[in-house]
């Protein structure tokens, strides 16, 4: 999870309707992920050659006020997946911006003591290719309470806009994470002809930040309309 410090401005438009940005010390964040999913289930039922694939996405943060508190949660700008139907099956029930190309990773890791963890991701091909690349040492460590790196990784709600303006809120169920503070990281690409010109500027210098999450089990919910 690489993350960066970014205009407020440049994001309102992609705000979805009903929520609000969400500041870290009066900072707006934007943040570039890369996940691979295992084991991958819709509604319960794996679809086969689609169970084990990788995610790079570039994500907000927002916050709705509810009934039970303020709902601290992501927005997705863009999501890019290997594989067309899952781009097309995520398109259909939320109206996310995915975007199938081809894609790949590696883990590795250092056998103890100090090991040393790299995870890199790469997407694309010919000129139109990008990577994400991190490097950190040691063992993974709890969050600490009331840190940047915990108001990065602690989200159990996401929001996407729909064509027609409104909005849909879904429920994301996974436990605590331990994180692994980065050495290194990097992003290379066209952020300008991924995410247009004005997050492009935002992703053109080094991250302000960036760590390695364990990962867990994860659940998304059925979406909503508010």
């Amino acid at each position: 999870m690489l993350h960066y410090e970014a205009d407020p401005r440049s994001l309102q438009p992609l705000v979805p309707e009903g929520t609000e940005l969400d500041r870290f010390d009066g900072r707006t964040l934007v943040s570039v992920v890369g996940f691979l999913f295992r084991n991958t289930r819709i509604r319960g039922v794996p679809i086969p050659w689609h169970r084990t694939f990788e995610e790079v996405n570039l994500r907000f943060y927002v916050r709705r006020r509810a009934e039970d508190g303020w709902r601290r949660a992501v927005v997705f700008v863009k999501e890019l997946v290997p594989r067309r139907m899952i781009a097309l099956v995520a398109r259909g029930l939320y109206n996310e911006n995915y975007v199938a190309v081809p894609m790949g990773h590696r883990v590795e890791n250092e056998p103890a003591p100090g090991r040393r963890s790299t995870v890199v991701y790469w997407w694309g091909s010919g000129d139109r290719h990008g990577r994400l690349r991190l490097e950190a040492r040691g063992d993974p460590r709890p969050l600490v309470e009331g840190s940047e790196a915990e108001f990065l990784a602690e989200h159990y709600w996401g929001y996407a806009r729909q064509r027609d303006g409104g909005t849909l809120e879904y429920r994301v169920e996974h436990p605590r994470w331990r994180i692994l503070e980065s050495e290194h990281a990097e992003l290379r690409c066209d952020a300008r002809d991924l995410y247009g010109p004005a997050l492009a500027e935002v992703l053109s210098v080094p991250p302000s930040s960036a760590f390695l999450a364990e990962g867990s089990s994860v659940s998304v919910h059925a979406a909503r309309r508010l």
